[in-house]
């Protein structure tokens, strides 16, 4: 019995993460409102039913999907402490931020797109979990600079120059290759863009 559910419980995460896998590319080709339930279900290779089973609708699937890239992009500095040193902890997390660039641009696509027009599905989660998560790590910045570690910057501003800086390598990707010459960004373009980033910022906050 333990088996089977098992066996149904990979099946399920199977299929859920191949619709979302085909939502993702869905939805970053024709936005929110282009997107098509029955085209996802072409691209993850599954009947329709199938995506209906997992989630009631289309927007039921884009929230969802919506919540994995805030989730992934939020775990990378969510133990984030004022014992940590800003150093170390601020370098991991430019590293984390332009690998997600790297790896999986469409989120960044998705998420931009989203918040371009008004964010009507992140309202509530703006209002509440975003604005609480965002003050928790400007208070553990602030404790950053009453200790010395780093200069008496707007932690807000810091994380925004942080987000904007990194994402710009996704959302703006064809603009960067065309200013950069190049078909595409290479694995050392892209440790590249992790040194300059980090080397600037750091700067900017009087770390050496």
């Amino acid at each position: 019995m333990s088996s089977a559910k098992s066996q149904d419980g990979n099946i399920r995460q199977k299929n859920k993460a191949l619709i979302l896998t085909a939502a993702k590319k869905e939805f970053v080709t024709y936005g929110f409102k282009g997107a098509s339930i029955k085209r996802i279900a072409e691209r993850a290779n599954i009947p329709r039913t199938n995506i209906h089973y997992y989630y009631k609708n289309k927007i039921d699937l884009y929230q969802q999907l919506l919540n994995d890239i805030l989730e992934t992009w939020n775990q990378r500095f969510d133990t984030l402490t004022a014992e940590d040193n800003a150093k170390e902890a601020l370098t991991a997390y430019i590293r984390a931020k332009v690998m997600y660039s790297k790896t999986d641009p469409d989120a960044s696509r998705i998420f931009a797109s989203e918040i371009i027009h008004g964010a009507p599905h992140l309202k509530p989660y703006l209002a509440k979990e975003f604005k609480e998560w965002v003050q928790g790590k400007t208070a553990v910045i602030q404790s950053w600079i009453d200790q010395g570690q780093i200069n008496p910057v707007n932690p807000y501003h810091l994380l925004f120059l942080i987000w904007g800086a990194s994402q710009h390598y996704a959302d703006f990707n064809v603009q960067v290759l065309s200013a950069m010459d190049k078909q595409e960004m290479s694995n050392d373009d892209y440790e590249d863009v992790v040194t300059s980033l980090t080397s600037i910022i750091l700067s900017g906050c009087g770390i050496k």
